[in-house]
């Protein structure tokens, strides 16, 4: 089983970019596929990106394909959320979330997940 904890989150201004990071602990990351969600008060979370375990699969939401880039290095047991360009729309609360195996479509539901990490805020706002 993986501990999660994302960092990287803060204050920043339209068309600016962040980078967050999902540092896990435990056995296995490289086993594990990674998503990321966001999540903004009064709504559940929304899934914006997901990575395979050998970080050959990418997926992404409509609203930030372009924009983000999911990447992972499995031997610093890390995911990256790179996040460009961003829109006061993006503001929210960032988790990763980790669940073990391989599938044929990467974009799972926030249920599939059995893994989450703390969260961490953004907020884009001029």
């Amino acid at each position: 089983q993986l501990q999660l904890m994302e960092s990287g989150g803060g204050l920043v201004q339209p068309g600016e970019s962040l980078a967050l990071s999902c540092k896990a602990s435990g056995l296995h990351f490289d086993l594990h596929t990674i998503g990321w969600f966001r999540q903004v008060p009064g709504r559940g979370r929304q899934a914006v990106a997901s990575i395979s375990p050998g970080g050959d699969t990418t997926t992404y939401a409509n609203s930030v394909k372009g924009r983000f880039t999911v990447s992972r290095r499995n031997g610093q047991s890390t995911a990256y959320l790179q996040m460009d360009n961003l829109k006061s729309e993006d503001t929210g609360v960032y988790y990763c979330a980790g669940v073990r195996g391989i599938f044929s479509d990467y974009w799972l539901p926030e249920s599939e997940y059995n893994e989450w990490g703390q969260g961490t805020q953004v907020t884009v706002s001029s």
